[in-house]
């Protein structure tokens, strides 16, 4: 059960990102399957075949799991003279799958739909604390019958599985187009046009401003192609606006006449958590103020192996070298997604001056002077003349890409990663350099009479 309903949302990868800061985002996912054969007519019949089903849009809040941050929906079809209850969900994947992992890194997701008795579905959401709410959707019966036959023929095992796309073509906007299907593409055409004022990074930036791990990582690996403002169609990605959207729709009826797509809601379970974020919370002063505090362990200890010999000198160079290969490593892990994989979401990612591999060579060249030889730790600078070079230029990048903000270029939205990381390298570059802030000339010196 818990794997069936292990939802492959959008953002399952943002948790290994954040552990690896290195992967985040897939390909364009591939068309909806191919259309059904056509129902055959049915015959003439008292009741209005379709007039015994009733469709609900349903809508799964947040969960605990960082893929359960953007909650899931499902269609649900209520079936009086079968007295069934199916809720259809496109969001199933397997874990134990033997080319789960292959594929993840590749960029190539492969998830399929099913349907489950709907107890079953609203006891599961129950046990994980999530609430579930129902809206009934204004269909006449002939597209009731035609959105039934859709999802069951989209069911079978040769039509189920479709490639995953975490913005473009997922759990959310399947349910979408299948609604609009429905509809004969009234959904989309009832939608405001223009667009919004919300992206797919700002719409991720409010869903996983809490978990503020998953959210640097996440951040770190998302490039220019999360930056762009989407339409209301495109919102459909996550279930809660879908939601908000199908709830302010008026479609026309079987006369022409428009009338609210939704008819009623229900709430099937109320969650004790607390609802979804409905404001973007940017962390960028908390990411300056951590990188002040780091900026000033640097050059602390680093001062404080220059006043004094000892473990001071390899415990500075250490925090320094360990700081280097932590962002060297993230820093090739964007190069890899950007230029190795069909992870599209971050390509053109600007975070590559910002976290660059070049701080893993930084990092190797830090470590080799731990077995210097050299004993008087108030020799200035710490490294070599070639390390410190190498540590100027990733400030140099870093700074470069703070530069770019002012230039009339698209522009990625990347100000918190720069507030995080450009003190901090220049921090431990000007640590390297002598281990002081305060310039040569203006340091208190020893009075020459007095010396011993």
């Amino acid at each position: 059960m818990a794997r069936s309903f292990a939802i492959a949302s959008r953002y399952s990868l943002s948790a290994l990102i954040a552990a690896e800061l290195a992967i985040f985002g897939v390909d364009r996912a591939t068309a909806q399957p191919a259309e059904p054969p056509p129902r055959a007519a049915a015959a003439s019949d008292a009741t209005v075949p379709g007039s015994e089903l009733t469709v609900y849009l349903m809508t799964m809040g947040p969960g605990d799991a960082v893929w359960e941050k953007f909650g899931h929906n499902a269609i649900w079809i209520h079936d009086a003279a079968r007295n069934t209850d199916v809720a259809y969900n496109w969001g199933l994947f397997d874990f134990e799958a033997s080319d789960f992992m292959s594929r993840f890194l590749r960029g190539n997701m492969r998830y399929w739909m099913g349907g489950l008795e709907l107890n079953a579905m609203v006891d599961f959401y129950k046990q994980a604390n999530r609430s579930v709410f129902a809206q009934e959707l204004n269909l006449t019966p002939a597209q009731r019958t035609e959105l039934a036959r859709f999802v069951e023929w989209n069911a079978l095992p040769e039509n189920r599985f479709y490639n995953y796309d975490y913005y473009r073509d997922n759990c959310s906007t399947r349910v979408r187009d299948v609604i609009d299907r429905a509809l004969g593409g009234g959904l989309r055409r009832q939608m405001p046009p223009g667009l919004s004022g919300f992206t797919y990074r700002s719409e991720t930036q409010r869903l996983m401003q809490d978990d503020l791990p998953v959210y640097t990582g996440t951040m770190l690996g998302l490039g220019q192609p999360t930056d762009g403002r989407l339409t209301s169609w495109e919102l459909g990605f996550l279930p809660g606006r879908l939601s908000e959207i199908v709830r302010e729709l008026e479609v026309p009826n079987s006369a022409g006449k428009l009338e609210r797509l939704v008819t009623r809601e229900d709430t099937l379970f109320v969650a004790t958590r607390p609802p979804e974020p409905t404001a973007n919370r940017l962390h960028t002063v908390s990411f300056f103020l951590m990188a002040c505090l780091l900026f000033a362990i640097v050059t602390g200890l680093a001062q404080a192996a220059k006043a004094r010999d000892g473990w001071l000198r390899p415990a500075f160079l250490l925090t320094a070298a360990a700081y280097s290969l932590v962002i060297g490593i993230a820093g090739t892990g964007l190069i890899a997604l950007w230029t190795l994989t069909n992870h599209v979401y971050s390509y053109r990612n600007e975070n590559v001056l910002q976290a660059t591999p070049l701080s893993l060579i930084l990092g190797v060249m830090i470590l080799t002077h731990l077995r210097s030889r050299q004993q008087d730790s108030s020799a200035s600078p710490f490294v070599g003349t070639r390390t410190l070079q190498l540590a100027l230029l990733v400030v140099g990048l870093s700074a470069l890409g703070f530069a770019m903000k002012i230039l009339p270029l698209p522009r990625q939205q990347n100000v918190e990663i720069i507030a995080l990381l450009l003190p901090t390298h220049l921090g431990v570059a000007m640590a390297l350099a002598g281990g002081s802030v305060i310039p040569e000339r203006f340091r208190r010196r020893r009075n020459p009479l007095t010396a011993s």
